[in-house]
């Protein structure tokens, strides 16, 4: 977005006719001193600072200049001020009604022609040693490799008022109810305002740019998990000078210290045992937030994290790749997810935020893991990308955990894999709705990643775990919706990796390696002194808005193992590009 769009849209917005209730007009008189602590810091800190205030306080809604309308929010609103134990549906129904009006799509990307020129051997070489530096620069120069979170106040098209009823019914925290009760009344207000064009404009492909000012820089094994994965492949290609590959084995033993010490937390098991996981945000001063981020995570609601299933799926498969020995790997997590598997009539209702209730459950294992406090903060949902990384975790470990020697852990990879089945059979993986926390594509990639850990099993051993077929259904459906749809459209660089990741593990035909290897080329630079290319989303939650996770070492490793993946098939073949 170039200067006079973005000076044209804040103009557009500060001298708005106002044509009907502001959202100050609605919440100054409640919630700037009254009431509940949280909501009303909330307020102020998120929704009425300054610079929002001055975007919006223009745009009205001609909805709320009916009276009775207009009552029937603020009684609302109220309702969460000062209840004891708030009624959040009936809380959260006169917004909803509201939220129809919102209108905020996933993008639809332009089909693209076919590259003119694929990159050739030393293009792709060149490209891996500038992200391969990158990340061990970003390494050397933070003491750990970033990621940033942004806020995006459009929020999620996925999250409409049945879905914000959902999150307001089904979350556990009431800060978290708060937050999200007033991020989806600001959405409203947004999306009528010329400040929209401000926080979501257009952009080329599927993953959103990170191109809010306000990101927040963090760390988390989760994080670090990743980042391990992809030094391992710069060091695997070659490519790495000796140097680079012994700063790269020590950011690979630092990261994974990180993983299974500094962020490992005893929990309680259904079976009434201790487990010791990951968590998904280390205590302080771990995370490396900034002092003032801190201090606004707290004010806004978010001081409790608790642990969940795929910080530790990947903390224990990064760990294992690396070689580690550590004695926590040697817990069978299978046992303790299986607690957390979905089972029709067997446990409790495990999932109470159904955002993508249009997938079946079964089989699946939810998100969030109880600490030893109980608390459990988000509720819990269920992520289809989360049970590949468990699948991909229980293969490389197939040995150390025994898990075709126990019924009941192969039990469970088997009530997982039909859980996968079912979601790719009904077509519903390319659905951005049946994801949580992920895009299609990125699920499309990590499936690959899952496919390898299996494929590299002996024959007896996926005959046991697979006897019907599964991953090869799998495998061709996927290959399938990258082929035709991700890769015949406009791409960026991130867009390009994960499609990248999908094919080679795949095994699709090289030709269709043409169009990301030439976007991922053409693209290099795009970011500036900030790295080889932008921040892209890589995950994100959808409550309290839509808040996007990635950063330009994120978009870097993707397009360093996208890369490498592609190259080893390249080599194998004895193809050099063209």
């Amino acid at each position: 977005m170039g200067f006079h769009t973005i000076a044209g849209a804040a103009f557009r917005a500060l001298t708005a006719r106002k044509d009907g209730p502001s959202l100050y007009d609605v919440c100054d008189p409640l919630l700037l001193d009254y009431g509940d602590a949280h909501l009303g810091k909330f307020y102020k800190t998120a929704l009425g600072n300054p610079a929002l205030r001055s975007l919006l306080r223009r745009t009205g809604l001609p909805q709320l200049r009916d009276e009775g309308r207009l009552q029937r929010l603020r009684e609302a609103l109220l309702s969460a001020r000062d209840d004891d134990a708030p009624d959040w549906a009936a809380i959260g129904q006169p917004v909803a009604e509201l939220m129809d009006s919102i209108e905020v799509r996933h993008p639809q990307p332009k089909p693209a022609p076919a590259p003119g020129r694929v990159p050739d051997m030393a293009e792709i070489e060149r490209t891996i040693r500038t992200c391969g530096a990158h990340l061990l620069r970003s390494f050397s120069n933070n003491g750990f490799i970033p990621t940033y979170a942004a806020f995006n106040l459009i929020g999620d098209p996925d999250m409409g008022g049945r879905e914000m009823v959902m999150a307001l019914t089904g979350l556990n925290s009431r800060g978290y109810k708060n937050s999200t009760l007033l991020f989806n009344l600001a959405r409203i207000f947004i999306a009528h305002s010329p400040a929209r064009a401000l926080i979501n404009p257009p952009w080329r492909g599927i993953a959103e740019p990170m191109w809010q000012p306000m990101q927040i820089r963090h760390r988390s094994a989760y994080y670090d998990a990743f980042f391990t994965e992809a030094l391992l492949g710069f060091v695997e290609t070659g490519l790495a000078s000796v140097d680079q590959a012994g700063a790269a084995r020590r950011a690979i033993a630092e990261m994974v210290d990180f993983c299974l010490k500094v962020s490992a937390e005893a929990v309680p098991s259904h079976d009434g045992s201790t487990v010791n996981v990951i968590t998904a945000l280390a205590p302080l001063p771990h995370p490396r937030f900034s002092k003032f981020f801190s201090q606004i995570k707290q004010d806004l609601g978010f001081g409790i994290y608790v642990p969940d299933c795929d910080t530790t799926a990947c903390a224990f498969s990064a760990a294992t790749q690396a070689g580690s020995d550590d004695p926590i790997l040697e817990q069978p997590l299978l046992d303790f997810y299986s607690g957390l598997q979905v089972r029709e009539g067997a446990n409790e209702p495990r999932v109470t935020v159904p955002l993508n209730d249009n997938v079946d459950y079964e089989g699946g294992v939810v998100t969030w893991i109880d600490n030893l406090s109980g608390d459990r903060p988000y509720g819990n949902d269920l992520d289809p990308t989360l049970n590949l990384d468990i699948l991909e975790v229980s293969f490389r470990n197939l040995k150390r955990w025994k898990v075709i020697e126990t019924p009941q852990r192969l039990a469970t990879v088997h009530g997982i894999i039909g859980f996968q089945k079912r979601l790719v059979e009904s077509g519903a993986f390319t659905n951005p709705r049946s994801h949580i926390y992920y895009l299609p594509e990125l699920y499309s990639a990590y499936f690959g990643r899952c496919y390898a850990a299996f494929i590299a099993l002996p024959p007896a051993a996926r005959q046991a775990i697979d006897p019907g077929g599964t991953f090869e259904f799998i495998r061709i459906r996927v290959l399938a919706y990258v082929q035709t749809e991700l890769i015949t459209h406009e791409m960026n660089a991130f867009d390009a990796a994960l499609a990248l990741m999908a094919l080679a593990h795949l095994g699709a035909e090289l030709a269709s390696f043409a169009a990301p290897l030439a976007c991922i080329v053409a693209q290099t630079g795009e970011g500036g002194r900030h790295g080889p290319y932008k921040a892209y989303e890589w995950n994100k939650m959808k409550t309290p808005t839509r808040i996007l996770v990635g950063g330009p070492e994120v978009t870097s490793a993707f397009v360093l193992m996208g890369l490498a993946l592609a190259r080893g098939v390249m080599m194998r073949a004895g193809g050099k590009g063209g």
